[in-house]
């Protein structure tokens, strides 16, 4: 796989792919239009930040490559890459279940704070990929 060179596209199946990691300065591009929503993505080495409609999808430290973003009411599925070991952080419902799968696996049931915020970590060394799905409970 590899980074998302224009920063944020639509894929084919209508999920969206967004972030470059390889870059050494912070980028941005504002007001993408994706199914009526408006995106906003900040990307480089250090962090990868994405937000809908001007609320907090996505955050990634350091940053990272994401692909075939999908969210429904119930879940969240991406494929991500970066280069090491790496926090992320998305904003689901607020105060509520889920349990976080990384390559099919589970890692375990975590519970979202006030804002809605839920972290975790994966180990993405040397350009590895992993597949995240995110389910409420």
């Amino acid at each position: 796989m590899a980074v998302v060179k224009e920063l944020i596209r639509t894929e084919g199946n209508g999920s969206i792919s967004f972030g470059n990691f390889e870059l050494p300065a912070k980028s941005k591009l504002s007001d993408f239009e994706h199914q009526g929503d408006m995106y906003k993505v900040k990307t480089f080495k250090e962090i990868t930040k994405l937000e809908r409609n001007g609320v907090f999808v996505y955050e990634s430290v350091p940053g990272t490559a994401v692909f075939e973003l999908e969210q429904t009411d119930g879940s969240m599925d991406f494929q991500v890459e970066g280069y090491e070991d790496t926090q992320i952080t998305v904003e689901l419902e607020e105060n509520m279940d889920y349990e976080i799968f990384i390559n099919q696996e589970s890692i375990g049931k975590m519970k979202t704070n006030l804002g809605g915020k839920l972290s975790f970590s994966a180990q993405l060394e040397d350009g590895a990929t992993a597949r995240i799905k995110i389910v409420k409970l």
